[in-house]
């Protein structure tokens, strides 16, 4: 057991020091509609922007697209200190908020960031096969919505299929509470239509790690909420699905999740080698 704890902790060092050797570079506020939308709509010309931190003169490395949370209603684009440094890049996504804009606008726009990966990450050295969508509790739902109801990614000419993982943190499977607010449910009514994760369950849909907080510190009934997609993927035949209840950590549950999503990116990517 000695040896096996020498050499992973030597195979741990070697990961870590070529992480530290690759050189990162950051780019701000990329507009990630055309011009022409841009120039139309004065809201999206503030708001829909985004920030990139990948590694430079590297190729063929894995981009997470991050979605802040906020409840669809607050909060703004961040990369998360703790995914920086990992040897893959990392985007920060701002979406228009409720109530300027009906909530499903923050889908809306956060696949045409998903879009944007797919259609420029090449140019940054990056692998578009491998890029997975991940976020906190509104930024989770959006990366669920985009993942698994195929038509917003459609609409930008993506098949949803080519994302390579979904890692939501803490996300709302139910209809979001922001969309039912807007339609008058209150926020206790619990409420499964075209807006909710579960309505969209199907079996050739990316894998996929769900991460919540304890059940018992969780924001309302989030952890059941993820404990029933999971059931219900699972159901349909969906094969690479799994939840992640972390004990002792409530709805803020980003910083253990996060060597979560690093392993899980880690581990996707390695499957995806050709077995020698």
């Amino acid at each position: 057991m000695k040896k096996i704890a020498f050499l992973l902790s030597l195979f741990i060092i070697g990961l870590s020091s070529f992480a530290q050797k690759s050189e990162y570079e950051v780019k701000e506020n990329i507009q990630y509609y055309n011009a022409a939308i841009n120039k139309s709509d004065s809201y999206i010309n503030e708001r829909c922007v985004l920030d990139i931190y990948y590694p430079k003169n590297t190729k063929g490395f894995a981009t997470i697209v991050w979605f802040h949370g906020g409840g669809l209603t607050g909060g703004s684009k961040e990369i998360p200190e703790a995914l920086k440094n990992k040897g893959f890049a990392i985007i920060g996504v701002n979406y228009r908020l409720s109530p300027k804009v009906k909530a499903a606008k923050c889908i809306e726009d956060a696949a045409a960031a998903i879009a944007w990966a797919f259609n420029n990450m090449a140019a940054y050295g990056g692998d578009t096969s491998s890029i997975f969508v991940s976020g906190h509790s509104a930024g989770a739902y959006l990366a669920l919505m985009t993942g698994l109801d195929k038509k917003w990614l459609q609409k930008e000419n993506i098949d949803a299929n080519k994302i390579a993982g979904l890692i939501p943190f803490s996300s709302q499977c139910i209809t979001h509470f922001e969309i039912r607010r807007e339609n008058g449910i209150p926020e206790k009514q619990p409420t499964i239509d075209a807006f909710a994760p579960l309505f969209h369950v199907r079996a050739d849909a990316p894998p996929v790690l769900l991460i919540t907080g304890d059940r018992e510190l969780e924001m309302l009934g989030r952890y059941e909420e993820n404990a029933y997609m999971e059931r219900m993927m699972k159901l349909v035949g969906h094969k690479q699905i799994k939840l992640f209840e972390l004990d002792g950590y409530g709805h803020g549950m980003t910083e253990p999740g996060f060597p979560l999503l690093v392993n899980e990116v880690n581990r996707i990517l390695k499957e995806k080698q050709p077995k020698k």
